[in-house]
């Protein structure tokens, strides 16, 4: 998105566009968003979505700033479904890459301990594996013989 041009949010019109205005190319800016945000509240059927906008100014302008634009606190933000439900997913996705970095570390640790250097290209292929299949490398890691036959059951 950061590409498309905020000034044909405006030219067009495309209202439904107005809250992601900060993160198109030229939006970033403080009187652009007063803009977006005049236009926001000018329709009754999109005011609702100031918050969204006020989330989208504060990756590209300071809190304060956005807050002063907005005229309001930013908790409202914070209460908005929208900022919950984008929180929630960054949280679980933080969670989900965080189990499968440590996974990974587990078992390249089980590796060099029983095999010594390990490939880089053996590295690069378990960087791609779900936290489940590198579970189930864990145990195959435990079990072979040699780093061959783990390689082997890794390239099945």
């Amino acid at each position: 998105m950061w590409e498309v041009d905020a000034e044909i949010v405006f030219r067009q019109p495309l209202p439904p566009l107005l809250p992601f205005v900060p993160i198109l190319r030229g939006g970033g800016e403080a009187s652009v968003v007063q803009r977006a945000l005049q236009e926001l509240r000018a329709d009754p059927q999109l005011n609702q979505l100031e918050s969204l906008l006020a989330f989208f100014a504060s990756f590209v302008l300071d809190t304060p700033l956005v807050q002063q634009i907005m005229r309001w606190d930013m908790a409202v933000l914070r209460e908005s479904p929208w900022y919950q439900e984008i929180i929630q997913s960054g949280v679980q996705m933080g969670l989900q890459q965080g189990l499968q970095q440590g996974a990974l570390r587990q078992l390249m640790r089980v590796l060099q301990r029983r095999f010594g250097e390990i490939p880089q290209a053996v590295e690069a292929r378990l960087e791609n594996e779900s936290v489940e299949q590198l579970e189930i490398l864990m145990d195959s890691a435990i079990a072979v013989s040699s780093l061959e036959e783990f390689i082997k059951i890794l390239s099945t």
